[in-house]
């Protein structure tokens, strides 16, 4: 299974982050900390949410945001100090209150799989902070992304027990 998910052809998902891996990233093993992690992926949903409107733009004017309720991450490959990494994100499925997604993290230099993040966020009332239902819009905007991305001709490698 590791080797099928180390060649997935990542081309046809949007670049959602890139960066270069400072030295304070650096852990006592001598690679990129798992904490790092977490927040470059943090990063990539930026722009991944940015595509279907689920952004700062829409909270601040709907009194909306976004929590997190459920991740996991695998990790494949370490990432280096100096090293340069990209992150492709892919919409997976939603339900009224809920999106389902992945991240999957490269390395540049060498073009291998560094780590695959899943998600599972809610949509907030934030005057309430409560889920709500997604807006008609973002909705449909999410669901022509996970219909274009799930024609890519490969499988999400999803971990199996997450559900929007």
């Amino acid at each position: 299974m590791a080797e099928k998910i180390a060649k997935l052809d990542l081309s046809g998902l949007p670049i959602t982050y890139q960066a270069r891996i400072p030295p304070d990233y650096r852990d006592e093993m001598g690679h990129m900390n798992v904490m790092w992690y977490t927040h470059l992926f943090s990063c990539a949903f930026e722009k991944f949410a940015d595509e279907f409107g689920f952004n700062e733009a829409y909270f601040r004017a709907n009194l909306m945001g976004s929590f997190a309720l459920e991740t996991h991450t695998r990790f494949l490959s370490e990432v280096h100090v100096g090293w340069n990494i990209t992150i492709h994100s892919r919409a997976l499925g939603r339900s009224a209150k809920r999106i389902h997604f992945m991240h999957f993290m490269t390395i540049d230099e060498s073009g291998r799989l560094a780590a695959i993040q899943e998600h599972v966020g809610a949509h907030i009332d934030m005057k309430v902070r409560r889920m709500a239902p997604l807006p008609p819009e973002i909705a449909a905007r999410f669901d022509a992304l996970v219909a274009r991305q799930n024609g890519l001709g490969w499988e999400a490698p999803v971990c199996g027990v997450m559900r929007p």
